[in-house]
C-alpha cells in the first residue's frame, strides 16, 4: 500500500513506531502522571500564634485562668471593663483605649490566623425561688444545736420573739475573706489600710457596719473600726466567732482543700458566707467561681443554690429593721438580681448577692443620708471612694443618694437577719 493511500491515523501511527526515543518519552510521561499526579509533595503550614508569656492580654504559662463568659460572637481582646473599684485617691480616671484595628492603617500583616475558640462555659442555671421546708429535714441534733447555740451566743441581747430587731442590742465583728485567687477582692473594695495589724479604715463593709451602728444609735454595735482581712483557713474564725464572713471580687479564684474544711466547719457551728460580686450579674467569672467553691464547701446532694423567696423573713417587714425595704434593691448598673443562699437545717449558711452592692457602699453616708465627704488629716476622704463618685453618671448607674441609702438599709437587714436566724432553730432542737 502505498503512502498516498494511508489514513492520517495510520501516518500517525507508523511514525510512533518509527521514532522509538518519542516512543519511550511519551510512556514515561503517562507512568509519571499516573504515579504522582493526585500527590501533594509540600504542605503549608501556618503557626499558630504564640499566647504564653505573659503580657497584658495573654496567657501565662503557668497562670491558671478563668473560662470567659458566655458570648454570642467573637470579638477582638479589649481592655477588662468590669466595675472594680480601685483605692481612694485623688488621680485623673485613665483615658479609655481601645485595641481595635483602625481601617485606615489596616494591613495583611495584621491578618493572624487565630487557633479556634474554646467552647464557651456552660452558663449556670438560675435557681428557682424555693418554699422552706418544713418537718424532720428541718429538725437538727441536740448535739448540732448545741454547738450552734455555744457559737452564736453573744452576738445579741434579749428576746426577738414577737419584738423584731428594733428592740434588740446586738456587738460583733465582721472580717472581710482574704483568699488566694487572682483578686481577693478584700484589696479591691478597700479604699485605706491603717495600722500594721491589718485593721481596715474604711471601705465597702466598715462604711455598712458604721452606717448600721450610727443609725441604731449604737444599739447595734458593730466595731466598724475593727474590720480586718482574714485568711479563710485560720483557726481565729474559732476563737473571735465572727457571724459572718464577706467575700468579693471580680475574678475566678479556687481555694485551696484546707480554706473548704475551715468555712465548712465554721458554717456548720453557725456562721455565715455573705458573697457580693463586684461585677453585677450573672456569669461574670466572679459569679461562676463563687458558685462553684461554695459547692465544694456545703456539698450535700440534697442542697443546691435558691432563690430566696418574697417570704423569706430577710424580707418580713415585721423582723426586719428597715421594715420598708421588702424586696431586693437595684444595685450597680440597675442589676436586680435575686438573692441566692445555700442552707443547713432550713437557714442561710451561705448569701450570696450579685448586685455589686459593695461597690455602691465604697460611697458613705451620713446618719442624715447625705453622702459623707469628711477628710482626715491627710486630706484624704474617709469614706468616699472618688474614683466611683466621679464616675457615676458615665460609667456608674444608681449612685445617688436616695439608691444608695435604700442599699444600706437592704444591707443592714441582711446582716441583722445573719444574727438572728438561728434563734428560733436552737430554741427548738431536742435539748442534751
Amino acid at each position: 500500500m502505498s503512502d498516498d493511500s494511508q489514513s492520517p491515523l495510520q501516518k500517525f501511527v507508523d511514525k510512533l513506531r518509527n521514532s522509538r526515543d518519542f516512543t519511550i518519552s511519551l510512556l514515561l510521561h503517562v507512568i509519571l502522571v499516573s504515579i504522582f499526579g493526585g500527590t501533594v509533595l509540600f504542605q503549608a503550614v501556618q503557626e499558630p500564634p504564640d499566647f504564653e508569656g505573659g503580657g497584658e492580654g495573654f496567657v501565662g504559662s503557668s497562670e491558671q485562668v478563668a473560662a470567659p463568659p458566655q458570648q454570642t460572637q467573637v470579638l477582638p481582646p479589649t481592655q477588662d471593663m468590669s466595675v472594680m473599684a480601685t483605692p481612694v485617691n485623688n488621680s485623673a480616671v485613665n483615658a479609655i483605649t481601645t485595641t481595635a484595628t483602625s481601617p485606615m492603617n489596616f494591613n495583611m500583616s495584621q491578618m493572624v490566623m487565630a487557633p479556634p475558640a474554646p467552647a464557651a462555659p456552660t452558663a449556670m442555671a438560675a435557681p428557682k425561688p424555693v418554699a422552706p421546708a418544713a418537718g424532720p429535714a428541718m429538725q437538727m441534733s441536740a448535739a448540732d444545736a448545741s454547738a450552734i447555740k455555744a457559737f452564736t451566743t453573744g452576738w445579741g441581747k434579749g428576746s426577738g420573739s414577737g419584738s423584731g430587731t428594733r428592740n434588740r442590742e446586738f456587738e460583733f465583728v465582721a472580717y472581710i475573706g482574704q483568699y488566694g485567687g487572682a483578686n481577693s477582692g478584700w484589696d479591691s473594695t478597700i479604699s485605706t489600710v491603717g495600722d500594721t495589724k491589718g485593721v481596715i479604715n474604711n471601705g465597702s463593709l466598715p462604711n455598712l457596719l458604721a452606717y448600721m451602728s450610727t443609725r441604731s444609735k449604737n444599739k447595734v454595735r458593730t466595731n466598724y473600726d475593727k474590720v480586718k482581712a482574714i485568711k479563710l483557713d485560720s483557726q481565729e474564725l474559732f476563737s473571735v466567732k465572727p457571724p459572718f464572713i464577706f467575700l468579693t471580687g471580680s475574678k475566678d479564684f479556687r481555694l485551696t482543700d484546707a480554706e473548704v474544711e475551715n468555712l465548712r466547719k465554721y458554717v456548720r457551728l453557725g456562721g455565715a458566707i455573705w458573697g457580693d460580686s463586684s461585677v453585677p450579674g450573672r456569669n461574670s467569672r466572679f459569679d461562676l467561681a463563687f458558685r462553684r467553691e461554695m459547692k465544694r464547701v456545703i456539698p450535700d446532694k440534697d442542697k443546691d443554690w435558691e432563690e430566696l423567696p418574697k417570704n423569706h423573713p430577710l424580707f418580713d417587714a415585721r423582723q426586719a429593721y428597715f421594715p420598708e425595704v421588702v424586696t431586693v434593691p437595684p444595685g450597680i448598673n440597675f442589676y436586680k438580681e435575686p438573692v441566692y443562699a445555700l442552707k443547713i437545717y432550713g437557714e442561710v449558711a451561705i448569701i450570696y448577692t450579685a448586685n455589686d452592692y459593695g461597690d455602691m457602699w465604697q460611697i458613705g453616708l451620713l446618719p442624715d443620708g447625705k453622702v459623707d465627704t469628711r477628710r482626715n488629716e491627710k486630706n484624704q476622704p474617709v469614706a468616699l471612694n472618688e474614683v466611683i463618685w466621679s464616675n457615676r453618671n458615665i460609667y456608674l448607674r444608681n449612685i445617688s443618694e436616695p439608691s444608695l441609702d435604700l442599699t444600706y438599709k437592704f444591707g443592714t437587714n441582711l446582716v441583722l437577719h445573719l444574727l438572728t436566724r438561728w434563734d428560733s432553730k436552737v430554741k427548738s432542737a431536742p435539748s442534751l
